[in-house]
């Protein structure tokens, strides 16, 4: 191999790779921040070590995810040493929030850039190779990422972003600071881009935002005016912003979701929609009735409910009540058959009482959760809750809470499977599990995930029935009983290193 060579050269070009941490907005960045790496001729690598210039897309959610961060920048400096033309970025939630602090614990960082700049990933990198380390940190948001050319791994899934940023305080939320405030996308260009991605053969896609139930308040506030006097725009303009629904109605000011789940779901092509994350204090009527009316919305909500205590959801300004959170989810189980429901949890929250944990256990048994994302809470700077040192809860007892919620947590969780064996479910194909290749993966619409066996291969993005014998707590086995559509992407066709 020639000096400078390394496995990750292909035809003389460039390499990358990409890491993800975090949320499924944190994906979406990186599947953008590939695509504009491939648009200026760059190929995927297949490990990092492999990569001319390595991203790292950063969460900053939690305190382990800044540790995760740390450890592998530490482990690509040794890396920078042996090959120094190797660029390292650190982008994300992370690079936003402390890029001063990423400078300092890693110099042999080359670029470090925010979640509002994403769109600016190949000029920075071309940038640093001339003058040295860049960083940028943008305040907005220049363009929103999915205007941007995409490089999917899963070809027959997608997810769109349908705003950025959050309008909510939850104390314990980091969000905002680091996304920004609230801004919807055009409704007319939402649409189009699900056409586009139809036309391509994806045929499920994930509606993506902060609070996607939120969706499009801020494009029919500006519509209507500070007055509230009637919009004065081109009809067809109106259309565009705010989708024909509400350009034909009482055009007042109002979040669009239901509208818009409604006309996604009519997209030809389109045979699963599903959406994350919505807020349960903006779960409307309206969202409702689209999830029970659109055949191609999936039974399947993810309500984060964070604590059943009205003391702590007081403390972390979530603007409902556990009551309250019970009420939005009957009405939902009522009007949508079949609802599997999800939700996020977090133990510990500074002032957590016994008590207000005892509450907690107490809606999550009756809230018959089918899964949860569950966490020991962790402060993060400039938030709120980070202030409240004088009533954080000790670590021993947090971490005895989260066992007893997962007993919770994990006993509906099987009980819910349960319900399903002998049961024919309609599964979309994931591809081989991981753990046994003969096994083939698949989620079906309520996203509970199936293992089965096929004695032919089917590609992922495959339609099939499949026959429920088995339940566990976290997943489903069955019998393959017919495939009823293909996949209808193309395949995408690697390129190998020489």
């Amino acid at each position: 191999m020639a000096a400078g060579e390394h496995e990750g050269d292909v035809e003389g070009r460039r390499s990358y790779f990409v890491r993800t941490y975090g949320c499924q907005m944190n994906e979406h960045d990186s599947e953008r921040i590939a695509g504009l790496l491939e648009a200026d001729d760059l190929v995927a690598a297949s490990t990092m070590a492999d990569a001319d210039v390595i991203v790292l897309n950063t969460c900053c959610i939690r305190e382990n995810a800044d540790n995760k961060l740390y450890g592998q920048l530490g482990h690509l400096k040794r890396l920078k040493e042996e090959r120094p033309d190797v660029q390292i970025a650190v982008a994300g939630c992370l690079a936003q929030k402390d890029q001063d602090l990423v400078r300092q614990r890693a110099p042999h960082v080359d670029v470090v850039f925010g979640t509002h700049n994403v769109a600016r990933a190949v000029d920075l990198l071309s940038e640093a190779r001339v003058s040295g380390p860049v960083t940028e940190i943008l305040a907005e948001s220049e363009e929103f990422p999915s205007a941007l050319p995409v490089r999917r791994d899963a070809q027959h899934v997608a997810w769109v972003t349908i705003q950025i940023g959050c309008d909510n305080s939850c104390a314990f939320c980091i969000v905002p600071s680091v996304r920004g405030r609230e801004i919807s996308r055009p409704f007319g260009e939402l649409i189009d881009e699900v056409r586009r991605l139809a036309a391509d053969g994806v045929s499920e896609v994930t509606l993506l935002g902060q609070n996607v139930n939120s969706y499009g308040r801020d494009v029919t506030l500006a519509l209507r005016g500070a007055n509230g006097a009637p919009p004065a725009d081109h009809p067809a303009d109106v259309v565009w912003r705010a989708g024909e629904a509400w350009a034909e109605g009482r055009r007042t000011a109002r979040p669009l979701f239901g509208d818009l789940l409604r006309a996604v779901g009519a997209v030809d092509g389109i045979e699963r929609v599903r959406f994350t994350s919505p807020h349960p204090k903006d779960l409307r009527a309206d969202v409702i009735s689209a999830m029970a009316e659109t055949s191609s919305v999936c039974e399947h909500l993810h309500l984060p409910l964070q604590s059943g205590s009205d003391n702590v959801l007081a403390a972390m300004h979530r603007g409902y009540t556990a009551q309250r959170y019970l009420e939005r989810l009957e009405a939902a189980r009522t009007a949508v058959d079949d609802l599997a429901v999800s939700t996020d949890i977090i133990v510990g929250f500074p002032g957590e009482s016994e008590h207000d944990f005892a509450a907690t256990l107490e809606l999550a048994a009756e809230a018959r959760f089918d899964s949860a994302f569950t966490f020991v809470f962790s402060p993060r700077p400039g938030t709120e809750a980070a202030q409240l040192a004088d009533r954080f809860v000790a670590p021993e007892v947090s971490a005895e809470r989260m066992e007893r919620l997962r007993t919770v947590i994990e006993r509906s969780a099987r009980l819910g499977n349960e319900s399903r064996v002998d049961r024919i479910e309609e599964v979309l194909v994931e591809g081989p599990s991981k753990r046994d290749p003969g096994t083939l993966t698949g989620r079906t619409r309520q996203n509970r995930l199936v293992h089965f066996a096929s004695t032919k291969p089917l590609r992922t993005g495959t339609y099939a029935r499949v026959l429920v014998c088995e339940a566990a707590t976290f997943h489903l086995s069955g019998e393959l009983i017919e495939v009823t559509a293909p996949a209808r992407h193309r395949t995408r066709i690697p390129v190998a290193a020489r």
